[in-house]
C-alpha cells in the first residue's frame, strides 16, 4: 500500500516556494529511507518524473537533495521506471544545457551505484552503453561530454564490467581512437577508461575486475605499442600512452608478459632518448619498467641487466645541479650552519627532476624486491650507487632512496636466514664491506637539521644492524654524536627520538658489551633523560634501552673490567621516578616494572640501602591486575640473580600472592607464577616453610593434565623442586602422594604426552621415590597398573605405553641397583612364564587381569614388560642378567605384532647398554634368521639412532660387518626392509661419514633400481637439521645423489625429490649451488605423466592409477619447500604458471599459490561432490581436498591486492553463501 504522506509532499515540491521545495524533498529523502517505504504504478511514475524535475532546480540545496532521493528511490521502483530515467538523464547529459550537464551526470552515477540486481542493470546498459559510446566517439560532441561520458563508463565498468562482456570489443573499439585525441583531458579520461574496460574495474580503486580475451588485450597492446613506435607522435600523446602501457600491467598482471618483447625496448629507448627537459616522459617509463618488474617477474627476467643500468644511470639523474662541493672527508666535527649549505645551495621550483630520480629508486626497489637471485650482481653494482645517493638533495627522493636501500637489507635478510658462516660468496659478505661506506654517509645525514631525514637514516641502521648483528663493533663512536643529537634537540621530535632509541636498543643488544663501554656516559645521559620525557612512546622506549644498558654495563657479575658504580644510581633514580608514578600509561608501567628488575637483579648489592623502598613497590604492582604478570617475571628476574639479595622484607608477601595466583583464569599468569616460585624456592627456600610448601602443591595439583602439557611441565618441575629441598619435611611428601600423585598417574595414561612434560613426569618419578616415607613397591605398582586395559574401552594408547615404561625406568634407577635387578627379573619372569610371583612382592597377574581375557592379559603384560626392559636396558647394562637376549628374542614368535614390534625395540635398546656384547648377537641373527629379519633390522636401527644422537662411536670392525649387512638387503623385495636399511645406513653416515659417503656415492650407478633408491633414501636421513661432520664430506658428493632426480626408475626419482626436500629445509647451503640445474629436473616431476597412468579391470568395473601420483605430490612439497629455503635461486613465476596450474588440474593435487588462472580449478576443487556410493575414505579424501583447497582461497585473499580479480570475488561470494564451506573457510582463515 502506497504511503499516504507522499502526494502532499509531491505537491510541496512543485511549489514556487523553494524553501518548501528543500522541505518537501528532504521529507520525501526521509520517507523512502524507510524499510516499509511502497508505491503504486501511478504513483510511482509521477514521483520519478518530479525528482527528474528537482534535478533541474534553480536551487542548488534542492537539485542535491533530489540526487540523494535517487539512491533509495531506485530500489523502490520497477525495472521499466529505473530505464526510463537513465535514458532521460542520458538525454540529458548529451543534448542538455550546459547547466544541467553535471546535475544528470552525478544522477546517472548514482543510479548505477545503487541499481539493485544484475538484471536491471543489464536492461539499463543495454540502453545507456551505445548512447554513452555515442557521445565519446561523435566528432561534435564537445571535450567536456565526452569527459563526463568517460567517468560514467568508469563507473559503470567498475561495477558492472562483468556484464559488458558483448560490448568489449565495441568499447576497445570506441576508446582506443580517442589516445589520439588533441585535448589532453580527453586522453588522460581515455586511458583510465581503457584500463577500465580492459580490466573491467578501475585499478586505481585496487579492485580489478575479471580481464578481457587475451585477443583484445593483444588488439589494445598493440594498439598503444604502434603509437609509440610513431616517431611522429606528439610528446604529451607518448606520455600518456606510457602512462596507459603502465597502468595496463598492473591491472592484467602476468597476462601482459607476452607482450614484454615490444614494450620494454620502447620505453628503455625513449627513456634514454627523451630531451633534455621531458622528465614527465622518464618519470613514466620508469613508472611503467617498475610495474612490469613486480607485475610480469617471469617474463621481465631477460631485461633485467637492461632495467638495473638505467635505473643506476637515473639514480642521480641532476642536469640542473653539480655536487663539486660535497667531497668526501674523513672530519666528522662541522660547524651546523655548514653542513646544511651544501643541500640548500640550490632550488628551483621549475626543476623536476627529482620525479625522474624518484621513479628510478622505485624501480630499483622492484628489482630488488622481485629479483633475489641478483642480490649479488646488485650489491656489485646497486649498492656503492645507492650509498652514494644517500646525498640527495630533495628529500622527497632521499627517503625513497633510503627505503630502497633497506628493502635490499631486507631482501638480504630473507635470502641469507639460517645461514651461520659468511663466505665470500654470501651477500651478507657483500654487505659486510660496505658498512663502513653506509655508516659514513648515514653520519652525515644525521648532522642534517630535517627531522625527516634522520628518521630514514636510524630506519637505514635500525634494518642494518637486524640483519647484520654485530656490524658496527669498529663504528659506535662515530654513531654515538647523531643519537645525542636526536635525543637532545630541542626541535627533534617524538618520531624522530622513539626511531633513535630504537636504534640504540637494538645495537646494544646485538654487539659486545665491551664495544660501549668507552661510551657510557655519552649514551646514558640522553637515554635517561628520554626516561622522562611527557609522551609515553618515547618514555616506554628509553626504558627498554635502559634494560639493555644494564646488561651492557655489567655484562658479568662476578667480574668487570669496567667501573660501572657511577651509572648505579642515577639509572635508578629514573627508572624508580617512573615506576612510583601511577598515572602513567600500561606499556610505561610494564616497562618501569621490567626494567627495575632487571637493574635490581645486576645492581642489587650496590643498592642496598634502597631496595627497602623499592621492592614493595614492585610486590604493590603484583596487586594490580594490569601489572601483575609482568612484575611476576620481574620478582623471577630477581630471584635468580646470582648475588642472592635479601628478599625478606616482601618474601612472604610474595610466596602468598604467587599461590594465590596459580588459582587465576589467565594462563600467562600461571605459567610465569610457576616458574617464579620455581626460582624463588631454589634461592630463597631456607626462607619459606613447609607449611607455604604444602599450600603450593596443593594449587599446583590442579594444574597437572594434558590439556596443556606446557602448564603441566611447569607444575612438575616446581613439584621436584619443593621435593628435592631439603628442608621440606615429610608433609610434604605425605601431599605430593595424596594431590599429586593421582594426577601424575592419570597423566602418564595419555596418549598426548611427550616432550618436556614426559621428562618432567619423568623427573617426579624419580625424585618421589627419594621423598621420605615412599615405598617403591607401591611406587611401581601404581605405574605398572596405569597400563592395565579396561574390559569396556581396551587397552591404551601405544604412546602412553612406551610413556609409561620409560617412568617406571626412570623410577628402577632411581630406586638402586637391587630394586632395579629385582624388577628386570620379574619382568624376564612374565615374558618366560605368564604365572610366577615375582621377587618385587606382586604379581602382575592380580592386578592385570582380573576379569580379561587370558589372551588379553597375556599380550598386555608381555607388551608392558617388553618395553620396560627396553628402557631399562637403554639406560643400564642388563649382561647380569643371563640370557635376556634369548628371553626377548623368544617374543619374535608371538602371533601378536605389536609383541613383535616390543621385542625388536626391547632387543635394540638392551644392546645400546652393552654394545661389545650384545651387537654381534644382533648381527648373527640377522644373518641366520631369515624369517625374523625384519624385526632384527629394526633392532639394529634402535642401536644406530641411539649411537648417532649419543655421538657414540662404533668400533671399525663392527661399521664393516654392519655395512656388509645392511648392503646385501638394498636389494629386497620388501619395502619396509629397505626403508629400515636407508635409516641405518643413514645414521651410520652421521657416526662415520668419510666411510659412508663414498660407499653410498658407489652405488648410485648400481644396475639394482631398489640399490640406488635406498642409497639416496639413506642421504636423506643423514641431513639433519644440527651442523654435523657429515656436511663437509657430503657437500662435493651430494650432487651425485640428487642428479638421480632424472632416473629412469620413478622410485628413484622419489627418492632423489625427497632427499632434496630434505636437504632445502635442514641445510639448503649444501644444494643451492646445484638448484640451476635441478629445479627444470624437478619441475619436470610435477608434471602428468601419462605413461605412469594404467587402467586395473577389476571385474564388474575398472579402476584408474596414477602410479605417478605420489611423485607429483612429494616434487610439490618439494618445491614449497625450496620456496621457503632458497628463494633466491628460484624464479617462482617460471613455476607457478606452467607447473603449478597443471597441478592443480590434477584430481587430487591442492597446492595453490596464483590468482585469476587458478580460480577454476580451486572453484572445481571445493564444489566437487563424491558420488553417493562413494565409501568413506573417498569422502574423507573430498574433506581434505577441500579444505586445502579453502586454506589457499585464505592464503590468497590476504595477498595484497588479492581483490582485484572478479573471478576470485565471485569465488569468495559463492563460499560466502554456502555455509558448510562458509564455515570451513572461517576455521582455517583463524587456524
Amino acid at each position: 500500500m502506497a504511503n499516504s504522506s507522499i502526494p502532499g509532499i509531491l505537491e510541496k515540491m512543485t511549489g514556487k516556494d523553494k524553501d518548501y521545495r528543500y522541505m518537501a524533498t528532504s521529507d520525501l529523502l526521509n520517507e523512502l529511507n524507510k524499510e516499509g517505504f511502497k508505491l503504486d504504478n501511478d504513483l510511482e511514475l509521477r514521483l520519478s518524473n518530479i525528482v527528474l524535475q528537482q534535478l533541474d532546480d534553480a536551487a542548488g540545496d534542492v537539485s542535491g537533495l533530489a540526487v540523494k532521493c535517487l539512491a533509495p528511490l531506485v530500489k523502490k521502483i520497477h525495472e521499466a521506471q529505473v530505464l526510463e530515467m537513465t535514458d532521460k538523464l542520458c538525454d540529458k547529459l548529451l543534448n542538455g544545457k550546459d547547466q544541467h550537464r553535471d546535475i544528470a551526470s552525478i544522477a546517472l552515477k548514482t543510479i548505477f551505484s545503487e541499481v539493485p540486481t544484475s538484471s536491471v542493470a543489464q536492461s539499463v546498459l543495454i540502453s545507456v552503453s551505445p548512447k554513452l559510446i555515442g557521445g565519446i566517439t561523435n566528432p561534435a560532441m564537445k571535450t567536456d561530454i565526452k569527459c563526463e561520458c568517460l567517468d560514467i563508463l568508469s563507473d559503470i565498468l567498475h561495477k558492472f564490467g562483468n556484464l559488458m562482456t558483448s560490448d568489449h570489443e565495441v568499447l576497445l573499439g570506441a576508446l582506443l581512437p580517442q589516445l589520439s585525441s588533441n585535448q589532453a583531458s580527453v586522453r588522460k579520461k581515455t586511458e583510465h577508461d581503457n584500463l577500465q574496460i580492459l580490466t573491467k574495474s578501475p585499478c586505481i580503486t585496487a579492485s580489478l575486475a575479471s580481464s578481457l580475451s587475451d585477443d583484445l588485450l593483444a588488439k589494445a597492446t598493440i594498439a598503444v605499442v604502434r603509437l609509440l613506435q610513431n616517431k611522429g607522435t606528439k610528446p604529451e600523446m607518448t606520455r600518456t600512452n606510457i602512462q596507459m602501457i603502465g597502468a595496463l600491467s598492473r591491472a592484467v598482471g602476468y597476462r601482459f608478459g607476452p607482450h614484454l618483447g615490444d614494450t620494454v625496448p620502447i620505453l628503455i629507448q625513449y627513456c634514454m632518448n627523451a630531451s633534455e627537459n621531458d622528465e614527465e616522459l622518464r618519470e613514466y617509463s620508469l613508472q611503467a619498467l617498475e610495474s612490469f618488474l613486480l607485475r610480469c617477474p617471469r617474463d621481465i627476467f631477460s631485461y633485467c641487466n637492461e632495467i638495473l643500468q638505467l635505473t643506476l644511470e637515473y639514480l642521480s639523474y641532476d642536469p640542473n645541479f653539480t655536487d663539486n662541493m660535497e667531497e668526501d672527508t674523513d672530519d666528522e666535527i662541522h660547524d651546523e650552519d655548514d653542513d646544511d649549505d651544501s643541500a640548500n645551495e640550490y632550488t628551483d621550483d621549475e626543476d623536476v627532476s627529482w620525479k625522474v630520480r624518484r621513479a628510478a629508486a622505485k624501480c630499483l626497489a622492484a628489482l630488488i624486491v622481485s629479483r633475489p637471485e641478483m642480490l649479488s650482481n646488485l650489491y656489485d653494482e646497486a649498492c656503492p650507487k645507492l650509498i652514494d645517493r644517500f646525498k640527495e638533495r630533495e628529500e622527497n627522493v632521499k627517503m625513497d632512496v633510503f627505503n630502497t636501500f633497506i628493502e635490499l637489507l631486507r631482501q638480504t635478510g630473507n635470502v641469507t636466514k639460517g645461514q651461520i658462516d659468511i663466505d665470500k660468496l654470501s651477500p651478507r659478505w657483500s654487505l659486510k664491506q660496505e658498512v663502513p661506506k653506509v655508516v659514513k654517509s648515514i653520519n652525515r645525514q644525521l648532522r642534517e637539521k630535517s627531522i625527516k631525514t634522520k628518521i630514514g637514516a636510524f630506519s637505514v641502521l635500525k634494518e642494518l644492524v637486524v640483519v647484520l648483528p654485530d656490524c658496527l663493533a669498529d663504528h659506535i663512536g662515530s654513531l654515538i654524536p647523531g643519537i645525542e643529537k636526536a635525543l637532545c634537540e630541542k626541535s627533534s621530535t617524538s618520531n624522530l627520538k622513539i626511531e633513535a632509541l630504537i636504534f640504540t636498543r637494538l645495537v646494544l643488544a646485538s654487539h659486545s658489551p665491551a664495544v660501549f663501554h668507552p661510551y657510557i656516559k655519552a649514551i646514558s645521559a640522553p637515554v635517561l633523560s628520554a626516561v622522562g620525557e611527557r609522551y609515553y612512546k618515547v618514555t616506554a622506549e628509553a626504558l627498554r634501552v635502559c634494560g639493555e644498558l644494564v646488561r651492557v654495563v655489567r655484562p658479568n657479575i662476578k667480574v668487570s673490567d669496567f667501573d660501572f658504580k657511577p651509572y648505579v644510581h642515577p639509572i635508578y633514580n629514573a627508572i624508580m621516578s617512573r615506576l612510583t608514578n601511577q598515572d602513567q600509561d600500561q606499556e610505561v608501567k610494564e616497562c618501569a616494572i621490567s626494567c627495575m628488575g632487571l637493574l635490581v637483579s645486576t645492581f642489587g648489592d650496590h643498592l642496598t640501602a634502597d631496595l627497602p623502598a623499592c621492592l614493595p613497590v614492585l610486590v604493590d604492582r603484583m596487586g594490580n591486575e594490569i601489572t601483575r604478570l609482568t612484575a611476576v617475571k620481574a620478582f623471577a628476574v630477581i630471584a635468580a640473580s646470582p648475588l642472592h639479595l635479601d628478599l625478606s622484607c616482601v618474601l612472604e608477601h610474595v610466596i602468598v600472592e604467587l599461590t594465590a595466583f596459580l588459582r587465576k583464569a589467565n594462563r600467562a599468569l600461571r605459567q610465569a607464577t610457576l616458574g617464579t616460585l620455581n626460582t624463588l624456592i631454589v634461592a630463597y627456600g631456607d626462607k619459606i616453610g613447609s607449611a607455604a610448601y604444602e599450600v603450593i602443591i596443593v594449587e599446583l595439583s590442579t594444574l597437572i593434565s594434558d590439556s596443556d602439557l606446557h602448564m603441566t611441565a611447569l607444575a612438575l618441575e616446581l613439584c621436584c623442586t619443593l621435593m628435592s629441598d631439603r628442608r621440606s619435611g615429610p608433609s610434604v611428601g605425605l601431599t605430593v602422594r595424596n594431590k599429586v600423585l593421582p594426577q601424575a598417574l592419570a597423566l602418564v595414561k595419555s596418549s598426548l604426552l611427550q616432550g618436556q612434560a614426559l621428562l618432567a613426569l619423568q623427573n617426579f618419578f624419580a625424585t618421589l621415590v627419594y621423598s621420605a616415607n615412599t615405598s617403591f613397591d607401591v611406587l611401581l605398582e601404581s605405574l605398572l597398573s596405569t597400563a592395565k586395559p579396561s574390559p569396556q574401552s581396551g587397552g591404551i594408547a601405544k604412546q602412553a605405553l612406551f610413556s609409561i615404561a620409560q617412568c617406571v625406568a626412570v623410577l628402577c634407577l632411581a630406586a638402586g641397583d637391587q630394586k632395579c635387578s629385582s624388577t628386570v627379573k620379574m619382568l624376564t619372569e612374565i615374558l618366560k612364564d605368564d604365572s610366577s610371583t615375582n621377587s618385587v612382592g606382586f604379581s602382575l597377574s592380580s592386578f592385570f587381569c582380573g576379569n580379561l581375557n587370558p589372551v588379553r592379559c597375556v599380550q598386555a603384560k608381555q607388551h608392558l614388560a617388553l618395553l620396560c626392559l627396553g628402557e631399562i636396558g637403554r639406560r643400564k647394562d642388563l649382561s647380569s642378567h643371563a640370557h635376556i637376549e634369548n628371553i626377548v628374542i623368544e617374543s619374535f614368535q608371538s602371533p601378536f605384532e605389536e609383541i613383535k614390534s616390543a621385542a625388536s625395540y626391547a632387543l635394540g635398546n638392551i644392546a645400546v647398554g652393552n654394545l661389545p656384547k650384545y651387537l654381534p648377537f644382533i648381527l648373527n641373527q640377522i644373518d641366520n634368521q631369515q624369517k625374523k629379519q625384519y624385526l632384527l633390522l629394526h633392532s639394529l636401527k634402535e642401536v644406530i639412532v641411539r649411537q648417532s644422537v649419543d655421538k657414540a662411536e662404533f668400533q671399525d670392525s663392527s661399521v664393516e660387518k654392519i655395512l656388509n649387512l645392511l648392503f646385501n638387503h638394498c636389494e629386497s623385495e620388501e619395502e619396509g626392509v629397505r626403508n629400515v636399511v636407508a635409516e641405518c645406513l643413514g645414521k651410520i653416515a652421521l657416526i662415520k661419514p668419510s666411510k659412508l659417503v663414498p660407499a653410498l656415492k658407489e652405488r648410485t650407478t648400481s644396475p639394482a633400481a631398489f640399490t640406488r633408491a635406498t642409497v639416496v633414501v639413506a642421504v636423506k636421513y643423514s641431513i639433519v637439521e644440527r651442523p654435523e661432520k657429515i656436511d663437509s664430506v657430503l657437500y662435493p658428493e651430494i650432487s651425485s645423489f640428487l642428479m638421480l632426480i632424472k632416473d629412469q626408475d620413478r622410485h628413484v626419482r622419489r627418492a632423489a625429490v625427497l632427499a632434496l626436500s630434505i636437504a632445502g629445509h635442514n641445510k639448503p647451503n649444501l644444494i643451492k649451488s646445484l638448484l640451476p640445474e635441478l629445479l627444470p629436473l624437478l619441475y619436470d616431476q610435477t608434471v602428468i605423466k601419462k605413461e605412469l597412468i594404467r587402467t586395473v579391470d577389476l571385474g564388474p568395473f575398472k579402476h584408474t592409477v596414477d602410479d605417478g601420483l605420489e611423485l607429483r605430490k612429494a616434487a610439490f612439497e618439494c618445491v614449497d619447500t625450496l620456496l621457503d629455503n632458497c628463494l633466491d635461486q628460484l624464479n617462482p613465476s617460471s613455476f607457478i604458471v606452467p607447473y603449478l596450474k597443471s597441478g592443480l588440474d590434477g584430481k587430487f593435487m591442492m597446492i595453490p599459490s596464483i590468482l585469476d588462472s587458478l580460480v577454476d580449478p580451486l572453484q572445481k576443487t571445493v564444489n566437487f561432490k563424491p558420488k553417493q556410493d562413494a565409501v568413506k575414505q573417498e569422502v574423507d579424501r573430498n574433506e581434505d581436498m577441500i579444505r586445502s583447497a579453502l586454506r589457499a582461497v585464505a592464503s590468497l585473499n590476504r595477498i595484497s591486492g588479492g581483490d582485484c580479480s572478479h573471478k576470485f570475488k565471485n569465488l569468495m561470494a559463492e563460499i560466502a553463501k554456502s555455509q558448510s564451506l562458509w564455515e570451513k573457510y572461517c576455521s582455517i582463515r583463524n587456524e
